[in-house]
């Protein structure tokens, strides 16, 4: 198939394009054109700035695509200037975990419709995340119906091009003896590895499902189990104090896991956390 895919070029991003080659799709890749990336010599390239309406008309007006993979769809306006000048019969959205209102339990994607969700035209804000991507779903079906649109929500993606820096806080302040101020130490988390969660966006470029769609590693761990494992491998002992540097992943306060069952219909698994984490983590050290 003729896949664009906006942004892509790191973290997760990498797999899922090794991914779209080696399936032997025909790949052209959108960017600022300002990073180097893996695979000049395999795809096509196109520059553009996708908040900057002029830039993206002057790159795409009137192309047309199979497949449209966007990964920086961070607001309605995003998506907005992407769909006003280019066509495609399914648009993929790498959206978030973070649109859903709940806050525990087991979340299943008809938990939030962007289609009941009211549309307001917005630009991205880093203090209205949450908002700012339930509004890039909702925007998407100005222009296509939801049948031609997937969804992707993802909880944590961690991995070894992790470019965030959330595990490495925790092993540097434990190796730096520097004190951290960490919230709920027993809280379970949701994660997904880096390589699967890229996989399994170009899975879904041959897949007859639509909407919003989940996908999670099995089991879930907390940040004490992290942790100890740090402190067991390095021989030192975190210094945990309410006036340390706040700690990544703080703000999880009840446990919050996703259904993936809608995913493994298509014939997609995921791994269980347990056969990557400490695995990453001994990386790192």
């Amino acid at each position: 198939m003729n896949v664009l895919v906006v942004g892509g070029t790191g973290f997760f991003g990498i797999p899922m394009v090794e991914k779209l080659i080696a399936d032997g799709h025909d790949v052209t890749i959108a960017t600022r054109g300002k990073t180097k990336h893996p695979f000049q010599d395999s795809t096509k390239q196109i520059i553009i700035d996708r908040t900057d309406y002029e830039s993206v008309k002057k790159a795409l007006s009137d192309r047309e695509f199979d497949v449209i993979i966007d990964k920086i769809a961070f607001c309605s306006n995003d998506v907005k200037n992407l769909l006003e000048n280019v066509r495609c019969k399914k648009y993929i959205q790498m959206s978030s975990g973070s649109i859903y209102y709940e806050t525990q339990g087991i979340i299943k994607e008809e938990s939030f419709n962007p289609c009941n969700h009211k549309l307001v035209w917005m630009n991205f804000s880093i203090n209205d995340y949450d908002e700012c991507k339930r509004q890039a779903e909702r925007a998407a079906l100005e222009y296509l119906d939801i049948s031609q649109c997937i969804f992707v929500r993802y909880p944590v993606v961690m991995g070894p091009h992790d470019y965030t820096g959330r595990l490495k806080f925790y092993i540097d302040h434990i190796l730096e003896e520097k004190p951290m101020n960490v919230d709920d130490l027993n809280c379970p988390i949701a994660f997904i590895y880096e390589k699967e969660a890229g996989n399994f966006i170009a899975h879904l470029v041959n897949q007859k499902v639509s909407g919003g769609i989940n996908g999670s590693s099995k089991g879930m761990i907390s940040t004490h189990d992290i942790i100890k494992h740090i402190e067991t491998k390095t021989g030192k002992k975190a210094i945990l104090d309410p006036n340390g540097d706040f700690a990544p992943y703080n703000g999880y306060s009840e446990k919050l896991s996703f259904d993936t069952k809608k995913a493994e219909s298509t014939g997609f698994q995921f791994s269980n956390i347990n056969d990557w984490i400490y695995d990453l983590i001994d990386s790192y050290l």
